[in-house]
């Protein structure tokens, strides 16, 4: 999954060139930004802008001087992600007093995160991003769904994009879509991935063992539509997490309040009694999480879902691959290393979250959200099957082509299906009889790329 922007050019500063800062600076320069960079590492900052198109600076980037000599009077946008949140929180707060509309600033402190609504306004502060916490957030909803390859929400939250795997004992297999008991047409689906072909769905086509299909649909219907539909996607109720880093510990606070059972096995001791006085429903097992037999002792074979999160990608990859051998656990990856990419898809690992990369696509939503009122009315834009279908949300406008009109009589373009209207908190599923009206948010799958106005759905 990847996010992508297609808004007007915004002039945008981001201090710091570690791996969040770089996963940022991609994001937004291939969204056509303009992006200066600021560190007090020379070699980081000529690494970072001789790989992008974007302009470096050598300096720290909490001074007045630095952001000066970035440009940042006339930036519209500042991002702090260095590693150091209080150095974050400084910069941005002198970037405003250097007349910066807008600033970000990336905040990991379990402690900072807790407190930082009571201090937000003073600061000035656009948006703060914890990328632990935000991967926390996403692997909490994939063991949601449990048997869920991907889950994407649309509507603010109200309405998900869920993409399975087929299974060959499924009452769907060899079925026409137009035959499928969708709940009464409160599920939808809506791409079809088969082999190396994707297919934007329709009435005729047809269901097999081994696809993956997308379907949209409020949560709890989903998961009404997949059970009676043979699917074994539900929650995961063992967990076991392994490592205890901040990625753990968020993780297991929105586990235990879901009413899963965790455990967090963890290698260094200390962290394990920090850990159990601050997790006190979750149990902490002191241990190597690269021991087979420790694993298969605490349960590995019987649990539901594990997490492999450490320090090391090559850890978790090699602890993913042996437990997918040994359980039917719902396995979830992290990797940080983005040249792991290349040979992740031949391991068969199948749920890999990166949280440096959901930070650049999380800020590159926002700022999409920002760009509305400048002329694009995309509000998310999901990049799916390997970026070779999108999935987009617009705001319809008064002023639209789409609008007051019946889905059925619209001169949509091929290879493009309308999924979803979000009408005053109300989800439709629309029929060829419904309409778009102003304000509406219309959720639409596409093979076409570049779409940045709801009336980019018709033909001409």
């Amino acid at each position: 999954m990847s996010l992508c922007s297609w808004v007007n050019k915004m002039k945008i500063v981001i201090i710091g060139c570690g791996k969040v800062g770089t996963s940022i600076a991609r994001e937004l320069n291939t969204s056509g930004h303009d992006i200066t960079v600021v560190d007090n590492n020379g070699a980081a900052v000529r690494r970072l802008s001789e790989s992008l198109d974007v302009m470096g600076i050598e300096g720290n980037g909490a001074t007045y001087e630095a952001l000066s000599e970035a440009g940042a009077e006339t930036a519209d946008l500042v991002i702090a992600a260095t590693a150091r949140d209080e150095v974050n929180l400084y910069a941005c707060l002198m970037a405003r007093a250097a007349g910066v509309p807008h600033t970000i600033a990336r905040v990991r402190s379990p402690e900072y995160t807790d407190d930082l609504y009571r201090v937000k306004d003073q600061l000035r502060l656009s948006m703060s991003i914890n990328p632990e916490l935000t991967e926390a957030i996403e692997i909490s909803r994939l063991l949601r769904f449990s048997g869920a390859l991907e889950i994407d929400s649309f509507a603010k939250g109200a309405v998900e994009l869920i993409k399975v795997l087929v299974p060959p004992n499924s009452p769907l297999c060899d079925k026409k879509i137009s035959q499928i008991d969708t709940l009464k047409g409160r599920v939808r689906i809506c791409t079809v991935e088969r082999g190396n072909e994707v297919y934007i769905a329709n009435g005729e086509t047809r269901i097999k063992a081994g696809d993956k299909a997308s379907i949209v649909a409020k949560p709890e219907i989903a998961a009404k539509f997949f059970k009676k539909s043979g699917f074994n996607i539900g929650r995961s109720r063992d967990v076991i997490l392994l490592g205890g880093g901040k990625v753990s510990f968020y993780l297991a606070q929105r586990l235990i309040k879901s009413g899963a059972n965790v455990k967090i096995i963890e290698r260094n001791e200390q962290r394990c009694n920090l850990l159990s006085s601050m997790l006190h429903d979750a149990m902490i097992i002191h241990g190597d999480c690269m021991d087979q037999e420790l694993l298969l002792s605490e349960g590995i074979e019987s649990a539901d879902g594990v997490a492999a999160l450490m320090d090391y990608d090559e850890e978790n990859i090699l602890i993913s691959l042996y437990i997918k051998s040994v359980s039917h656990a719902k396995i979830i990856t992290k990797i940080n290393n983005e040249s792991f990419d290349t040979i992740i898809g031949n391991l068969g690992l199948e749920s890999v979250i990166s949280p440096k990369t959901l930070t650049g696509e999380y800020i590159a939503r926002y700022i999409r959200a920002m760009q509305n009122s400048l002329g694009s009315n995309v509000e998310t834009l999901y990049r799916l099957h390997e970026d070779r279908v999108e999935a987009l949300e617009f705001r319809a406008k008064s002023n639209s082509r789409t609008v007051d009109t019946p889905l059925m009589q619209l001169d949509l373009k091929d290879d493009l299906q309308v999924i979803c209207i979000s009408r005053g908190g109300k989800i439709i599923l629309p029929q060829g009889s419904d309409v778009i009206k102003p304000d509406d948010s219309v959720v639409v799958v596409t093979k076409h790329k570049g779409l940045s106005d709801l009336n980019d759905i018709l033909r001409r």
